[in-house]
């Protein structure tokens, strides 16, 4: 008998969920279908959202011959056999999961077979194609983020797999909750859940408790308020942002009773970098130590070196200035706001008696010399507002004001 996620995997896009900016009525790819003008893209998104939904659901709909190529395990010979199949095809569509490990004597080999339209590429990654895809093969290849799926995406979902049962079942509601609590946002561990139960249960009705002895997951996400496991750890950032030690200890026990550890060092780094900061600049690396200690350790020492570290953290001071300086930066190259670096900082030598001489820094007094580094078109954009909230991000504040004084003078003494 074929697993149940491969038997509800979907052949149409109307099927997929979350992702309508892609594959719903307006959708780009959808689009391309319509027009019959399919071009190689790169999905990238958290494991289970669908990406390998999309690409297959894409070759079905599209009626294009799809192969599967995977770049940590398969090899160029595999690539060739490939090729050579699809060459006699009017069209073929190659789908290369973890294409960010493709190497790059494989990508040379691709990518003029991905030019001519031998193939139609189609990536997927969990990383940002971004930082993590060779740009050779980036540049090819139009770039689409999935989004997180939502509860309400999970319901979907897991009522369509109730229609697949061929015996009649009813789930209570607290034990759907727990269903998709448990599953992390991923769909395909939501369609294994749901069919241990389905299919090993003698009973037709499932209750909240029929639902924990089958998963066999702690049901710390299902309280009073009906928090979901990613509600706690939103209230656990929260809570170490607002400086409240106490409700960070609460739900740091609540995490280390679901004993999904991965998410927890993730968040955790994420809130010395994003709420600390600058405030805290060591911040970073001592979270990640209390981390691998905790990994070291294991259960329920664990819980040592993340509950000192949690402490140390929400009575940190705080500043999201370097979040707030990067995202500004981001939305200007997002928005087309950019250029061509200034001449003199490429390492090209021109002729032209006009390109400006590189000043290295180190020749100057205090290692400091005036010159400009920004493209013309955002030469005297400011993205990095210092704060005051630590002694730390005041001696920053100090030396920034002090540059962007001598930077003004010497901008006088040019346009004078």
């Amino acid at each position: 008998m074929k697993p149940l996620a491969y038997l509800m995997r979907p052949k149409s896009f109307a099927d997929i969920v979350g992702q309508d900016h892609l594959v719903g009525k307006s959708g780009i790819i959808t689009r391309m279908i319509e027009t019959k003008h399919l071009f190689s893209f790169i999905l990238y998104g958290n494991p289970g959202c669908g990406k390998t939904t999309i690409a297959l659901a894409t070759s079905e709909i599209a009626q294009i011959k799809a192969f599967k190529f995977n770049a940590s395990t398969d090899n160029k010979d595999n690539l060739k056999q490939i090729i050579n199949e699809a060459q006699f095809l009017d069209e073929a569509i190659i789908i290369v999961d973890e294409i960010h490990r493709m190497k790059k004597d494989i990508q040379d080999y691709l990518l003029p077979f991905v030019e001519d339209g031998t193939l139609i590429l189609i990536g997927l990654t969990t990383v940002s194609p971004y930082h993590s895809v060779n740009p050779a093969i980036r540049s090819r290849c139009h770039i689409y983020k999935l989004n997180d799926l939502t509860l309400k995406d999970m319901a979907q979902v897991l009522e369509r797999a109730q229609s697949f049962i061929d015996k009649p079942l009813t789930i209570d509601e607290d034990a759907k909750n727990y269903l998709i609590s448990s599953a992390n946002f991923e769909i395909r561990t939501l369609i294994n859940n749901f069919e241990t139960i389905a299919l090993t249960s003698s009973d037709s009705h499932i209750t909240l408790t029929e639902a924990q002895k089958y998963i066999q997951k702690p049901n710390v996400s299902i309280d009073a308020n009906g928090d979901s496991y990613y509600d706690t750890l939103s209230g656990l950032q929260k809570s170490i942002r607002g400086s409240d030690v106490d409700a960070s200890l609460h739900y740091l026990a609540k995490l280390l009773v679901a004993d999904d550890f991965e998410s927890l060092a993730r968040r955790l780094l994420a809130i010395a970098y994003e709420d600390i900061g600058l405030a805290n600049p060591t911040i970073g690396p001592r979270v990640k130590a209390a981390v691998d200690a905790a990994r070291e350790l294991g259960n329920p020492e664990a819980r040592l070196p993340l509950s000192v570290i949690v402490i140390e953290m929400a009575l940190s001071p705080k500043s999201n200035s370097a979040y707030l300086a990067i995202d500004e930066a981001l939305a200007d190259l997002n928005s087309g706001k950019s250029g061509n670096l200034p001449l003199h900082l490429k390492n090209t030598y021109s002729f032209d008696p006009s390109q400006k001489k590189y000043l290295y820094p180190h020749d100057y007094p205090n290692a400091w010399v005036y010159q400009q580094y920004l493209p013309d078109a955002l030469k005297n954009r400011k993205y990095y507002h210092p704060k005051n909230n630590s002694k730390i991000e005041r001696g920053l504040k100090e030396r920034y004001e002090e540059i962007e004084r001598l930077k003004e003078n010497a901008q006088n003494k040019i346009s004078n």
